[in-house]
């Protein structure tokens, strides 16, 4: 089982912003969401990327003024459905939706697939559900985006069998999603309340998604993680450093590691899939 990573929109940044000696030059960040097709589960998605939901129709001014800010530019082939359906798989068809974490980017699209579980840190769930709008918008978390069923579809990575792997370089991995060994969540605080990666084992050479602990794969190396202005909208800067390191101990170790934002094509991205 062999996930792919679809583009859903780009997001133009300074290099020098989210990369620690980086160049005063735009770059093209990628957001990306992955697909994969379980043998017993059916067809599963990792977030869902930007979808129209944040950037058109009836909104709040919260999230009108955030995307103003970021102006994400959708990449039509690129957007779930469209993804989907060159797989022959429409909306209703999807199982299954693993969220990393609950930002804009990750969960715009929920609203288009009423039928699929999804799967999510549910401490984070309880903590958006008690807090007050000011207080999400706080933490990068637009509860508008959720659909409104979401509490009566989710499992809650507490619900879910803890793994006893071990990432190569030492970082203890989370829950087993599925309950066989072949998606396993690896927390890496810091960026979000209950961010988490997904690590595939059992490919080749071992993946690990590490999603948003950093925007670039440049900045894994060490001395390349930005500062400020970039970690001022870390969760947790600290925490944020911690998984880099784990991250990049993974990498060192001879692991395969994606990020979600990083502009450079990669093997699992649809283009290239291997």
């Amino acid at each position: 089982m062999t996930p792919v990573f679809a583009n859903s929109a780009t997001v133009r940044a300074r290099e020098s912003l989210i990369l620690r000696g980086g160049r005063r030059r735009p770059v093209e960040l990628r957001v990306r969401f992955g697909l994969l097709d379980h043998p017993r589960i059916g067809p599963v998605l990792i977030d869902t990327g930007y979808t129209r939901e944040t950037v058109e129709g009836a909104r709040s001014l919260a999230l009108r003024a955030y995307a103003r800010a970021l102006r994400p530019h959708l990449n039509e082939a690129g957007q779930p459905g469209a993804v989907l359906s060159r797989h022959g798989v429409s909306p209703k068809d999807v199982a299954c939706i693993i969220l990393t974490h609950f930002h804009a980017d990750h969960v715009s699209g929920l609203r288009q697939f009423p039928n699929a579980r999804i799967i999510a840190c549910d401490k984070t769930f309880a903590a958006i559900s008690r807090r007050g709008a000011l207080a999400n918008i706080r933490h990068g978390i637009f509860p508008e985006l959720l659909p409104d069923d979401i509490a009566t579809r989710l499992t809650g990575f507490s619900t879910l069998l803890r793994s006893e792997v071990t990432l190569p370089g030492g970082q203890p991995v989370g829950v087993d999603v599925f309950g066989d060994g072949s998606v396993l969540t690896v927390d890496l605080p810091g960026h979000a309340e209950g961010h988490v990666g997904l690590f595939f084992p059992s490919l080749a050479t071992p993946l690990l998604y590490a999603t948003d602990t950093q925007w670039m794969l440049d900045a894994l190396a060490h001395g390349r993680a930005p500062g400020l202005p970039a970690s001022v909208i870390s969760d947790d800067v600290s925490a944020g450093l911690k998984s880099t390191r784990a991250v990049r101990a993974f990498r060192d170790a001879g692991g395969q590691v994606m990020l979600c934002h990083d502009p450079a094509q990669q093997p699992y991205d649809l283009e290239t899939a291997l």
